[in-house]
């Protein structure tokens, strides 16, 4: 991102951001495994009798005193809250999902985790302390994007936006493991995924930028890409935040075109692209949950999934349009 004192190439600024993806969203903070089967929803055992529900648990006493501030933070947020009153109140889930920010987690887990059977997230509070400690070297550091409004550029509130974004990844892995959600790639692409979709419709762009301007500042401290992260079941990293912002970009490119690929953030031979792949992102989803909706949540979620075909058929005929002019150009 622009820098207020040296300012940073657009291209050196999301290269170097996605490396952070790879810290944040590893295959062990995935908790990647083989998927247990079992039950109407795809958990592991049976599923409840009555409908799942999401739940936030801070466990205070298990929280060391050198991360009680970032929790307090993400805390007083209720971002977490937030997501998961959404899945809560729109989805029908066949067991029970626990979000807990607490510091017993599974042996060698230290960042975001799902389990296997999709009923628990871990967040240990010294992942969130690294978050706060990264964000207040961006606010430090680096010039505001216009997206970001400036109350929402202090160390504590971009904590509370990128965890949001965290959070919305690992609500996907939940998700495709107790619905048993068919993908056609790798699990970690559609949690992504998920995590983009949930995020900007709900959301905004500020959880998507304040990601990455989080992988940027830790980027520069990790260093280049090893062995070990281009095998990962994860895509390649640097390709994943260039993901994260077209679909920002092409979930309303009137708003957002000028200040993500005006400034150069977004590349200008990707941006045509965006639209399009929001549209097929968006869609995607809305009808992988469709069966998974709740009595209360059918009419509007049946809405937004006719509006995102509809939307898909135009993006579809519009880049088909263009597409000669596309190649031209490349």
């Amino acid at each position: 991102m622009p820098s207020s004192s040296a300012p940073r190439t657009a291209r050196r600024t999301l290269a170097a951001a996605a490396v952070l993806v790879a810290v944040l969203l590893t295959a062990t903070a995935c908790g990647a495994g083989p998927r247990a089967r079992g039950g109407a929803g795809g958990g592991s055992g049976e599923p409840s009798a009555t409908r799942g529900r999401v739940t936030v648990v801070y466990e205070d006493d298990t929280v060391a005193p050198e991360d009680r501030h970032a929790v307090a933070v993400v805390r007083r947020s209720r971002v977490l809250e937030e997501a998961a009153a959404w899945v809560d109140r729109s989805l029908a889930l066949p067991h029970d999902l626990t979000v807990k920010v607490t510091g017993k987690v599974p042996p060698g887990v230290t960042d975001a985790v799902t389990q296997p059977d999709g009923r628990t997230i871990y967040l240990p509070p010294s992942f969130l302390t690294r978050i706060q400690d990264v964000s207040g070297d961006v606010v430090r550091t680096t010039r505001r994007p216009a997206l970001i409004p400036a109350a929402d550029f202090t160390a504590d509130r971009m904590t509370a936006l990128s965890t949001r974004f965290v959070l919305g990844h690992e609500l996907g892995h939940a998700l495709q493991r107790q619905l048993t959600l068919p993908n056609l790639g790798l699990e970690e692409d559609a949690a992504d995924g998920f995590a983009s979709f949930h995020t900007v419709n709900e959301g905004g762009p500020a959880p998507s930028l304040a990601a990455a301007m989080l992988f940027d500042e830790l980027a520069r401290k990790e260093g280049a890409l090893t062995l070990e992260g281009f095998s990962s079941d994860h895509p390649v990293t640097q390709q994943r935040v260039f993901h994260f912002l077209c679909y920002l970009e092409g979930s309303d490119p009137k708003t957002f075109e000028q200040p993500l690929v005006g400034t150069g953030y977004l590349p200008k031979s990707r941006a045509p692209l965006c639209p399009q792949a929001w549209a097929m992102l968006d869609h995607g989803w809305w009808t992988q949950l469709a069966p998974h909706f709740s009595p209360g949540f059918r009419a509007q979620g049946d809405a937004a999934q006719r509006a995102a075909y509809d939307r898909l058929v135009r993006e579809t005929k519009a880049f088909a349009d263009k597409l000669d002019a596309y190649r031209r150009a490349q």
